[in-house]
């Protein structure tokens, strides 16, 4: 391959690389490290009551809103007040009883009943779906797959480490030389 061909390709690589550093980091800091400023959380939906606003496999963005501005509309996460106490997403079709422990009924938009019960929500600040990203809760499910997380601290590391040796045999083996009035590196001082 022409010299030209083969700088370019690198130049994409080494772009494509920092993209997806950057992708990284930023989902690192969204997803990972966000949630614990207390101004937002994430929850993946496993199930598809919300379709069609919140398909299952939906990863949503929940924020605090205080339980007396609670309303008839607001799509709430919540622990149903059944035997399992499951985390669900469902929106408040009524509010029975407002205040500081409101008692609402929900319903599932894709749901033709609302929910059997009613629920006392409890705590001074509920969780309010915000926006919904789909299809990304499953993306993060196979990232924690055994074979994602094998792959993810022991080969790719070792792959990387690999390449970066390459990198520096490399331009070693070129035999480039310090330019001339440019002190080179001591060793071993």
């Amino acid at each position: 391959m022409a010299p030209v061909l083969i700088g370019a390709l690198r130049r994409g690589a080494r772009l494509a690389g920092m993209a997806a550093m950057a992708l990284s980091v930023l989902a690192l800091l969204v997803l990972g490290l966000g949630p614990h400023t207390g101004r937002y959380r994430t929850a993946t939906v496993l199930s598809g009551s919300m379709r069609p606003a919140i398909t299952e496999g939906s990863v949503v963005l929940v924020t605090p809103l205080p339980a007396t501005e609670l309303r008839q509309g607001h799509v709430i996460m919540y622990r149903i007040p059944t035997q399992d106490r499951r985390v669900v997403a469902h929106r408040v079709v009524e509010v029975v009883e407002g205040g500081e422990r409101p008692v609402v009924r929900t319903q599932g938009d894709a749901n033709p009943q609302p929910d059997a019960w009613t629920a006392r929500l409890e705590g001074e600040t509920l969780w309010q779906v915000r926006g919904a990203l789909p299809n990304l809760g499953f993306a993060l499910q196979a990232l924690r797959s055994p074979l994602v997380r094998t792959l993810s601290v022991g080969v790719v590391p070792v792959v990387l480490a690999l390449l970066w040796l390459a990198e520096i045999w490399r331009s070693a083996g070129t035999g480039a030389q310090p330019e001339p009035g440019v002190p080179s590196a001591a060793v071993g001082s």
